[in-house]
């Protein structure tokens, strides 16, 4: 079956929370939850850097496949606190069509 394109984050989303319910010595996903936050943030920092990288190169498929490893592990970040994508959507949707500079007066803390 494949998932619509608009779909697929709640689909890796899903894919993550199963791996971190059910871990297999064979999944990349449940082998970084069983490693803990310290090991997930490290990767995370790994993937931004290397997007950044990809970015100063400008080649369009480094570009799309590095964020793509971005992507991943936030989703990642978020399962290991069961934190589903939807908030950040939430979040998102509340800063559409505000400025910058209103959005960071608006934060509370």
């Amino acid at each position: 079956m494949e998932t619509p394109k608009d779909d697929i984050i709640a689909a890796v989303y899903r894919v993550i929370q199963e791996r971190k319910a059910n871990p297999s010595e064979n999944s990349y996903t449940a082998s970084l939850m069983a490693k803990g936050i310290d090991k997930i943030l490290k990767k995370l920092g790994e993937e931004a850097t290397e997007v950044v990288i990809a970015g100063k190169g400008g080649k369009r498929e480094e570009i799309v496949y590095e964020t793509a490893d971005l992507f991943f592990h936030s989703l990642v970040l978020l399962g290991f606190y069961d934190i589903d994508p939807e908030e950040v959507y939430a979040e998102l949707r509340r800063r559409f069509g505000m400025s910058g500079i209103e959005e960071k007066n608006s934060r509370v803390g």
